[in-house]
């Protein structure tokens, strides 16, 4: 089966043997799916659009479906959870289960190696389009913060941050963050040397800030808010691609340290489920008119990216809980698990992910609460 969202399902199509197209609906009954021993059809009752006499060769192909869950999609193949065939344990020939260790994983990473290669190439469109940057220009100086102390005034460009040239704001940010990190908490303040240009002044003004290792909520370091003007930087379009990989791999890396400082309480435990990614979707789509093609891009290639890792986590009833269980297979020189432990280690994965997947959405329909 070839699905669009997760089930339960509303309604799938299959070609027939015999030709034509035969309509299941709303799941239907399981073993309706492959054989067909009734003549009576409604819309509640399993399939339509043509019945299978009764002895009639089963169908093959492949069921396409439209799901409940407006999420990601699946592929669903025989003997994928280990099925046994027939009552003398044999495998059907055609069946995932009967093919070679190296074969199903090969089709077990399938799914992630797409998901990774669709965010390399929606970042390098988005690369391509140009990325949206906030100018170095002083928009807000909190009073008595350190860069009011360093007579930092709204309409104030930074041109250089520590002999470093500051073109963007996030370039500002990044010295700051990097001298921040270096200085490891043996200071409450580090001091950082800027240059501006302000206008009406036709000499640069040199000052140092001494920006602060925790500073109030919503102050940041300096104390400072960008004017918000945006340019977009764009590179040239051959560059697109290898920087569209290399921020593919950058973003991979910042996900997977995020994880690892949930687990170890560096960082709060954030997620969403399908409510909070439909309302920051929302969100980004309407960046575009002001910010161009960059933000929905981005997002889309990060949700792929994250449905890649996350699906390869060496949990039962993921890609990487079935790769765990293929290795232990190899490691026991190709003797598989039987099929009914093979079939409950996924069935309570999938419990889990799914009582887990209730609780993220309960919280996500919290938080829009007012």
């Amino acid at each position: 089966e070839f699905g669009l969202g997760f089930p339960p399902r509303i309604v799938g199509l299959r070609q027939r043997d015999e030709g034509g197209w035969e309509v299941i609906w709303l799941g239907g009954r399981r073993n309706e799916e492959d054989m067909y021993d009734s003549r009576k059809q409604t819309p509640f009752s399993g399939t339509s659009g043509g019945v299978s006499t009764p002895g009639a060769p089963t169908s093959n192909h492949t069921i396409y479906s439209l799901n409940l869950i407006p999420i990601g999609g699946f592929v669903r193949m025989p003997g994928e959870n280990g099925d046994i065939n027939d009552e003398d344990g044999n495998y059907d020939p055609q069946s995932f289960a009967a093919k070679s260790a190296g074969k199903r994983l090969i089709v077990l990473v399938a799914g992630v190696t797409m998901n990774v290669l669709l965010a390399m190439i929606l970042f390098t469109f988005a690369f391509g389009f140009g990325e949206p940057k906030l100018l170095p220009q002083i928009g807000k100086v909190v009073p008595n913060s350190p860069a009011a102390i360093a007579g930092i005034q709204p309409g104030d460009t930074i041109v250089a941050a520590n002999n470093q040239p500051v073109n963007f704001f996030i370039d500002l940010q990044s010295v700051v963050n990097t001298e921040l990190q270096a200085d490891k908490n043996q200071h409450a303040t580090v001091p950082v040397a800027l240059q501006i240009r302000r206008s009406g002044s036709k000499e640069l003004i040199s000052t140092t800030v001494n920006v602060r290792e925790h500073p109030p909520a919503g102050q940041g370091p300096m104390g400072i808010e960008a004017s918000g003007k945006v340019v977009f930087d764009s590179i040239p379009l051959w560059q697109a691609p290898l920087r569209g990989v290399q921020y593919t791999f950058q973003t991979t890396s910042d996900f997977l340290k995020a994880i690892g400082q949930m687990f170890t309480g560096a960082l709060p435990f954030q997620v969403a489920g399908p409510v909070g990614i439909v309302r920051i979707t929302g969100e980004v789509a309407q960046s575009v008119p002001s910010e161009g093609w960059w933000p929905i891009l981005s997002l889309t290639a990060v949700l792929s990216l994250n449905l890649a890792i996350i699906n390869i986590l060496p949990f039962p009833a993921l890609d990487g809980g079935r790769v765990v269980l293929v290795l232990i297979e190899v490691l026991r020189g190709g003797k598989k698990l039987k099929p009914e432990v093979e079939g409950m280690i996924n069935f309570a994965g999938m419990l889990m992910l799914l009582t887990l997947m209730v609780v993220i959405t309960f919280f996500d329909v919290k938080n829009l609460l007012p």
